[in-house]
C-alpha cells in the first residue's frame, strides 16, 4: 500500500486530536497540489505521527478498566437507561438529588458506553477540592492508579497522562482550554456537573458547548445537577432527554442549641464555643460515628481546632477542610482513621463533596458569601 493510502486508512483509527490535526494538514497539501517530492516527505511525516497515534489509541482501548457499580447507590439502578441515552443522544440532562451517586458513577457509565478511547471523557467540577477528591474516588472504584486511566487537572497541578481516559478538572480549566482549542478535540465527551451553581465559568461553558455540539455531532454532552430547571436546559439543547434520579433519604434528628444572647453580647460565648460544646456532647454520648462541623471560614476552623485540643476532648482525629489547603491535607478528610474523626469544614463540604462515615453534623448556621 502506498503511503498516502495508508495514511487515509489510519486517520480514523487515530486519537480525535491527531485525526483533526493530521487530516487538516493533509487536506492543505492536496489542495495546494504540492510538489511530488515535498508531498512525499510531508506524507511520510504525517504517516509516522498517524501510526504513533493509532498505537496510543489501541493501547488506551486495551487498558480500559472493567466497570462495576455500588448497588446501594440510586443512580446505579438506572444504569442501563443512562448508558442507552448516552449512546443514542448527543446531549443528556440528568437531575439527581444529593447522595444519588451521579458525580462518581456517570463518568463510569460513559466508559461503559464505549467512550474515552479516541478522546477523553472530561468531567468538570466548580471547585478544585471536589475535582481532586472525586477523581481519586473514581480511580479507586475502577481499581486503577490515580493519574493514569483516571486523572485530574487543576490550577498549578496536572495529574494526567497519555493513558488518561477520564479527566476531572475545574470548569475554569476547561474554559481556558477552549481558548487554545475551541473545538475541544481532546475530548470525546464532556460532563458538566453541578450546573445549578451557575457561575460565570459554567454559563460561558454552556453557551460555548451549545454551539459546539452543532459543529461537532460526534461530541457527547451530559449536564448534571442536584437542583436544576431540567425543562429549560433540555429546551436550550434541542429538547435533550431528561433523566431524573432520586437520592437516598435517612431519618434525621434535629437539635437546636440557641446561644445565650447576653453571653454572646458580652463575648463570653461565640458560635465557635457553642460548636465546641456540641462536639463534646456528641463525643460523650453512647453512639459512635464521625462528626462534620460547618463553620463560616478558615479562621473559625483554626480557632475551633485549638479550642477542642485545649479542652482535651477524648481521642479525636481533628481534620480541617477548606479550599486553601493542599491536596494531601484535603485528602485526610476522606481517608479512614483509627480514631473518631471530626471534620471542620466550610460550606464547600455541603455543595461539592460527600464525606464518608459522617453520622453527626454540627452547623453554626452561618456561611461566608461574596455579594
Amino acid at each position: 500500500m502506498d503511503p498516502l493510502s495508508e495514511l487515509k486508512q489510519l486517520l480514523p483509527q487515530c486519537l480525535l486530536y491527531d485525526q483533526v490535526r493530521l487530516g487538516s494538514r493533509l487536506a492543505v497539501l492536496l489542495r495546494e497540489r504540492a510538489d511530488s517530492g515535498v508531498l512525499l516527505r510531508e506524507v511520510d511525516s504525517l504517516l509516522r505521527n498517524a501510526r504513533r497515534s493509532s498505537e496510543v489509541c489501541a493501547l488506551r482501548a486495551a487498558r480500559r478498566p472493567e466497570v462495576t457499580y455500588p448497588e446501594a447507590l440510586p443512580v446505579a439502578m438506572r444504569r442501563e437507561e443512562i448508558v442507552a441515552a448516552i449512546r443514542d443522544h448527543s446531549v443528556v440532562v440528568i437531575s439527581g438529588e444529593t447522595g444519588s451517586g451521579k458525580t462518581t458513577q456517570i463518568p463510569k457509565m460513559c466508559l461503559e458506553a464505549g467512550l474515552g478511547v479516541r478522546g477523553r471523557i472530561g468531567c468538570t467540577q466548580p471547585r478544585r477540592m471536589a475535582a481532586h477528591s472525586i477523581s481519586r474516588r473514581v480511580a479507586e472504584e475502577l481499581k486503577v492508579p490515580w493519574g493514569r486511566e483516571v486523572g485530574c487537572k487543576i490550577r498549578f497541578s496536572d495529574q494526567t497522562s497519555d493513558a488518561t481516559l477520564v479527566k476531572f478538572m475545574t470548569d475554569g480549566i476547561l474554559l481556558a482550554e477552549v481558548q487554545g482549542d475551541p473545538n475541544l478535540t481532546e475530548y470525546e465527551m464532556i460532563v458538566v456537573d453541578e450546573a445549578h451553581e451557575r457561575s460565570l465559568n459554567i454559563d460561558f461553558l454552556l453557551g460555548h458547548l451549545r454551539q459546539l455540539v452543532e459543529r461537532r455531532p460526534d461530541l457527547k454532552l451530559v449536564i448534571t445537577s442536584a437542583t436544576i430547571d431540567t425543562a429549560r436546559f433540555s429546551e436550550a439543547f434541542g429538547n435533550a432527554p431528561i433523566i431524573e434520579v432520586s437520592g437516598r433519604i435517612y431519618p434525621v434528628e434535629v437539635r437546636y442549641r440557641p446561644i445565650d444572647e447576653r453571653a454572646e453580647e458580652s463575648g463570653d460565648q461565640t458560635y465557635v464555643d457553642a460548636a465546641a460544646t456540641a462536639v463534646e456532647d456528641i463525643v460523650t454520648g453512647p453512639r459512635d460515628g464521625d462528626i462534620l462541623v460547618f463553620l463560616p471560614g478558615e479562621r473559625d476552623i483554626r480557632e475551633l481546632r485549638d479550642l477542642l485540643e485545649s479542652r482535651g476532648v477524648a481521642d479525636l482525629d481533628i481534620v480541617p477542610l477548606f479550599g486553601r489547603l493542599s491536596g494531601s491535607d484535603q485528602q485526610r478528610a476522606f481517608s479512614e482513621s483509627s480514631r473518631r474523626k471530626v471534620v471542620l469544614a466550610t460550606n464547600i463540604a455541603e455543595t461539592s463533596i460527600t464525606i464518608p462515615g459522617i453520622r453527626y453534623v454540627v452547623d453554626a448556621g452561618l456561611a461566608r458569601l461574596s455579594r
